[in-house]
This record gives C-alpha cells, structure tokens and sequence, in this order.
C-alpha cells in the first residue's frame, strides 16, 4: 500500500510552501488508494510552540486536507529513538564525539583556508582513549566512507552523491535529544512510508537519511523533491510575498478548495486547465508531471481561481463559509432569508468572501442613510412619481416573488411611458441603500415584503426633504 506523510515542525505557522507539499503527498496517497499521515516534528524544543501546533492542525482541518493516521508526534517516541541508537550502536555504527564547538569552528575555518569543503573530520570516529572531563559529548553517525548515493528522485531524476562528500551525521545531541535526519528515518520506517514527497530544501539531507535507513535495516523510501515557491520577485517566498500562515488566507475570504487548486497547479499541470475541483485533481494528479523548476507566487491568480470556485460552489457550501463573514459585520442572520440563497445570487459580484459579505449586509440589516453619490444620482424628485406608483403596486402583491416583483417595474414603466432604468435604479438604491446590487426582482424578494415597503417610505421621505431644501 502507498503512504505518504506531511511532517512539519510546529516552530511558526503552516504556511503556503507547506499546504503545497501537504497537498501533494495528501493527493497521491488518496489517488493511489493509500494513506495519508500528519506527523508533527516537534523535536526542536527551544522553538516548538503549542501554538503552531494548533496553527497547524487548524489550517489543516480547514484545508480539508484529512489524514489516515496522526497528529504523531516526535516528543511522545523518544523510547523508541534510544532504542534504535542503541541498536546503532551495537553494530559499530554510532559513536560519542567529544569535539567542542570551539574545535569544530576550529576545524571548519583551517579546511576554509585549504580550500577544502568545511565538514566534521571524523576524529572521534574510531576513538578508544579516555573521553576528555567536562564535555557532554553528542551521538554520530558512521556514515560510509565509499561509494555514491544514488535518488531516483520522481521530480528531479537521478541524483548521485558520493559518501566523501557526507560526514558524519550527528543523531543526538548533548542533552540526549535526537535530531531532525534521525528521527525522520526511525519514523518513515515505522510508519511504513512508501514515498517521501517534499520541498526541495531538503534535497542534501536525502543521501544522509538514506545511508541511515539502509543502517538500521529499513526499505528506502521512493523520493519526490519539489521546487520552491518564489516570490514574485523571484527571490524566495517570504512574509511580504504572502508566506504567512495559511489561515491569513481563510480571514481574506479565500475558499479552501480554491488555495488547493491554485497551489496545485503551481508546479504542476493538466493540459490547459485552470480549474479544478477537488475529485478532479485527486483523479488526475500525476508526480511524473510536476515541473522541476521553481514556481512564482501570484495573488492576483490565486484571486481569479477563488473567483472561478465562488461562481460554481454549492450554494449551501458557500454559505457554510460566507457565515462567519457576514456575522463579523453585525448581521444576525436569523433576522434575514436564508444565508445559501443570499449566496447564490451575489456569487457572481464577489472575487472573495470578504467582498460578498459586504454585499449581504444590506439583506439582513437596515440601513440609516443612502449611499451619498448613488441617492444624489437617483433619489431626485423626478423619481418621486415612480417610486410612489411601484410602492402602492408593491404593497397591493399578495405574492412577494421575484417574477411578480419583475412585472411591477414592467407595469410602472410603461404606465409612466419611461425606461426601465428610470424605475429600476430607483427603487435599487431605496430598498438596498446604494447603486450596486444584483438583479433588483430577485433581491427585493430576498430583502422581504415589509422590509422594502419600509425602505422605499424612507426613500419618498429623503426626496420629499430634498425638494424642500432646493
């Protein structure tokens, strides 16, 4: 069976690069019929939080991103690291190495000044002397000494790194704890992982950990290394590029499936297609087709993909969504129509979900005044004889729907030999309070009955105040 994992070390919030690698492991395992697992890397005790834990398990839980196994955490297996240390050690494979920082810093600058590459000398490799006072010594790795390590690497392609290049890894630190390219190993290996898929940052760990895996006798996972996210400056994504926490993006009105689609196809692609849904892009992901350059960031993008999933979204969905948004700016959302069908027709007004909670206020919450420049335009005393005919015929309607709403402003229109706009932007700006809205017969039959009677007596009273100030 394929598993795959996402493994992020809750030291800051998860961000775009990460949904990215999550999004393709969580894709692969599910298009293959495998499994996906959350593994926290919390071995980093200085700079591990709680609260990016919760960070991450939030946007994960919000991506809809869902995984077989896990949150596994690295803190809760250190038994199980000592363990395998120590098996390491019984094989002649691990070693104490009492060389200080001081000494390695030492070590590194004379092979600087060789013109050699700075590494760890291995002089406490086959150490048998009386370890020096005073020193917590830490735990290496006896890396080979010979040979290439070769990764087949799915995005990349073959890899070849040979082992003089590689020193010697140290697996614990002073106080015991063991470190990230450690535990990784122990970890994939006892999870059963088939195939490691992740940024490409970490490319020159891959020859270390796979020497590790042969070491302790596990099977080599498949590797799949994936290029960064640039900036659109081309420089390597950063906060001011938009690598903040990915729940940024839920507060900015981004759907969940459209930061999924857009992030898929940053480096990845399907023919021309642009749009995805969620089945789509578990039936049709493919490793063999991820780009092996580096891809650029781009909001505007990522802002015409959220546009696109707003447009097609079930309505219900939306309004799952939207609701949070809406209730933020005051609206209760019992005193209105149902929020899914308020959804549905400013679907197509809206790039987020910040912008169409802002065009639902008006369905919800009455207003106290007009929009300046749209009543100016259009609450003039010409309006008067127009609104005050549609207000009687829409007081008279025994059946408040929008097709019948529709044949008043017909009626009225004709009736008074004008436009439909002279009758139509009118009575748009007194039932919603400005000049931008969708097809006015639907709205006011969203709006209510009484709410628009309300609202257009409101709209006769600031013209009948207009004509006395003129």
């Amino acid at each position: 069976m394929i598993r795959t994992r996402f493994a992020p070390s809750p030291t800051g919030y998860l961000h775009i690069g990460g949904v990215r690698t999550a999004l393709y492991s969580w894709l692969y395992a599910k298009k293959q019929g495998g499994e996906f697992t959350l593994r926290i890397e919390d071995t980093d005790l200085e700079r591990s939080t709680e609260e990016s834990v919760n960070a991450i398990l939030e946007g994960m839980s919000w991506l809809g991103l869902d995984y077989d196994h896990g949150p596994i955490y690295q803190t809760h297996r250190f038994e199980r690291y000592k363990e395998v240390i120590q098996q390491l050690f019984d094989k002649g494979l691990a070693y104490y190495c009492y060389a200080t920082p001081e000494e390695l810093d030492a070590m590194r600058e004379a092979q600087k000044a060789a013109g050699e590459k700075p590494r760890y000398d291995g002089s406490y490799r086959d150490f048998s002397g009386e370890p020096p006072t005073g020193i917590d010594p830490v735990i290496r790795f006896k890396n080979p000494l010979d040979g290439d390590v070769v990764i087949d690497d799915l995005v990349k392609g073959q890899v070849i790194i040979n082992n003089k290049e590689l020193d010697d890894l140290i697996i614990a630190r002073p106080d015991g704890t063991p470190t990230y390219n450690f535990t990784v190993v122990v970890d994939d290996w006892d999870m059963g992982m088939t195939h490691v898929i992740r940024g490409d940052d970490h490319l020159n760990n891959t020859p270390r950990q796979i020497n590790l895996y042969k070491a302790i006798g596990a099977e080599v996972p498949k590797f799949a290394h994936i290029p960064m996210v640039l900036g659109e400056d081309g420089s390597r994504l950063s906060k001011r590029h938009g690598a903040v926490s990915v729940l940024q993006y839920k507060e900015e009105g981004f759907l969940p499936e459209a930061l999924l689609n857009y992030l898929v196809r940053l480096g990845w692609s399907y023919g021309d297609q642009e749009v995805f849904s969620m089945d789509e892009m578990v039936k049709y992901f493919d490793l063999n087709s991820v780009n092996s350059s580096p891809s650029t960031f781009d909001t505007a993008k990522l802002t015409w993909i959220n546009e696109q999933h707003i447009k097609t979204a079930p309505a219900e969905h939306l309004a799952t969504h939207l609701s949070s948004f809406v209730a933020q700016l005051g609206c209760d959302l019992s005193q209105g129509p149902e929020l899914s069908e308020v959804a549905n027709i400013l679907r197509d007004r809206a790039k987020t979900l910040v912008e169409m909670a802002q065009g639902a206020i008006y369905f919800y919450n009455d207003f106290e005044a007009f929009e300046a420049g749209a009543a100016k335009k259009h609450l003039r005393p010409a309006a008067e004889e127009a609104l005050t005919l549609v207000l009687e015929k829409l007081e008279a309607l025994s059946e408040w729907k929008a097709e019948a709403i529709h044949n008043v402003i017909n009626a009225t229109a004709e009736a008074l030999e004008v436009g439909m706009g002279k009758v139509g932007m009118p009575l748009r700006v007194a039932i919603t309070g400005g000049g931008q809205s969708p097809a006015i017969d639907a709205t006011a039959e969203l709006i209510g009955q009484d709410r628009c009677i309300k609202r257009l007596k409101m709209a006769l009273e600031f013209i009948e105040k207009r004509k006395e100030a003129q």
